[in-house]
């Protein structure tokens, strides 16, 4: 068995200041993005945010730039206050170890910044693998983060868990062939996702009782 770990908000308290500060930044621009337009935005990768932002805003819209703002927002943040860890953290990933199962990580956040939070909160020791969206054509919702992930593992999608809080992260691993085990933080599952979802968790902690 392999545990595959989305990062922001999964392992890190950080997918609100995402909710928080991608309005910010679009602001700063002139444009109004709601907190609903946010939500949607959660793990969705390339190239599908600029295409969402354009559909919201027109073709003038610059993706690059507004998500440059909101990166320096939430660098800002995490130079004075620090990253949180999602509740079980630690617990989950010492009994996973423990046990001898596979962990990794499959994530729309780049390799720099994704290291360099794992090393902030101490946990990148756990992980095997360290799999980004930048490291393929398509991000989430598409599978292709999942099924490169599956590859450097040399397993089976039937095999592996992934773990996820984000519909377009549900998508990924659900399209990929992965059983998704779902723990909800900005948002709960709607009609959508539910068939989507091998098992919805209130907590990390409670994922050692499925592997």
């Amino acid at each position: 068995m392999n545990v595959i770990f989305d990062l922001d908000g999964t392992l890190l308290d950080t997918e609100k200041l995402y909710r928080r500060f991608w309005p910010m930044a679009a602001r700063d621009f002139g444009y109004e993005l709601s907190d609903e337009q946010a939500l949607k935005l959660r793990s969705l990768g390339r190239p599908y945010a600029p295409i969402q932002f354009k559909e919201w805003f027109g073709e003038e819209f610059d993706y690059k730039k507004v998500r440059e703002r909101r990166k320096e927002y939430v660098s800002e943040h995490i130079a004075k206050h620090g990253i949180e860890l999602r509740p079980g953290v630690i617990e989950t990933l010492d009994y996973l170890t423990d046990n001898d199962i596979t962990i990794a990580i499959a994530t729309a956040t780049d390799l720099e910044r994704t290291t360099k939070y794992l090393d902030m909160v101490g946990i990148r020791k756990y992980f095997k693998n360290i799999i980004c969206a930048t490291m393929v054509e398509h991000g989430k919702p598409s599978p292709e983060v999942y099924q490169y992930a599956c590859k450097q593992l040399n397993a089976n999608p039937s095999d592996c868990i992934a773990v996820e809080d984000a519909p377009n992260g549900v998508k990924s691993a659900y399209v990929a062939g992965l059983k998704v085990v779902f723990i909800p933080d900005q948002s709960p599952s709607d009609s959508e996702i539910k068939p989507m979802i091998y098992k919805e968790l209130k907590i990390l902690t409670e994922l050692k009782d499925i592997v």
